[in-house]
């Protein structure tokens, strides 16, 4: 493993436990044990440092759902992805887009490029995982729009309304996206 790739390792952990808002090069480099020059030697900015974590978040998020074992039918695995995230490491990445998002970080570059190619990863994940467990392969598009954009949603929410709500929200996502695998 290259030092770029530990430093990011290293400052992607710090980032999930502690968030990413407020973000600043010398207390993170600190707490992993490295200097801010470090950083920007190997990221070139706070900003391509933040670019590289979200990535990084979003790379641990497709491992995650690439190893969900198929569920026997789609609404079970709208269930079972919801389920995986509120466990880690899916949690905490997702709390890493929510928060990268909503400091605007997706609007312009260097980040919009990454989240593209971060989110073009996350969906062909999430469409594997929804085609291994039943959904013909060419409703998937359709399916992984609605699921992915309403869990996303429902992740938010979280914040403000009770679980058991949510789940039973999620489950009727989960009844329309059966539906629309037919």
């Amino acid at each position: 493993m290259s030092r770029r790739d530990d430093l990011l390792d290293q400052v992607t952990d710090h980032v999930l436990e502690h968030g990413l808002v407020g973000l600043t090069l010398r207390p993170v480099a600190a707490a992993i044990g490295t200097s801010d020059r470090m950083l920007i030697y190997h990221f070139g900015s706070r900003d391509g440092l933040v670019s590289a974590v979200v990535a990084r978040a979003g790379d641990r998020s497709v491992v995650a759902v690439d190893a969900l074992p198929a569920a026997p039918n789609v609404r079970t695995a709208v269930n079972r992805l919801w389920a995986a995230y509120g466990e880690e490491p899916l949690n905490r990445c997702m709390d890493v887009y929510v928060q990268a998002a909503a400091t605007g970080l997706f609007g312009s570059e260097p980040y919009l490029s990454e989240a593209r190619a971060s989110n073009e990863r996350w969906t062909a994940a999430l469409r594997a995982f929804l085609v291994r467990s039943g959904a013909p392969v060419r409703r998937a598009g359709r399916i992984v729009t609605l699921v992915d954009s309403a869990l996303y949603g429902f992740h938010l929410d979280l914040a403000t309304d009770p679980s058991d709500e949510l789940a039973r929200g999620v489950d009727d996502l989960a009844r329309a996206a059966q539906a629309l695998a037919g």
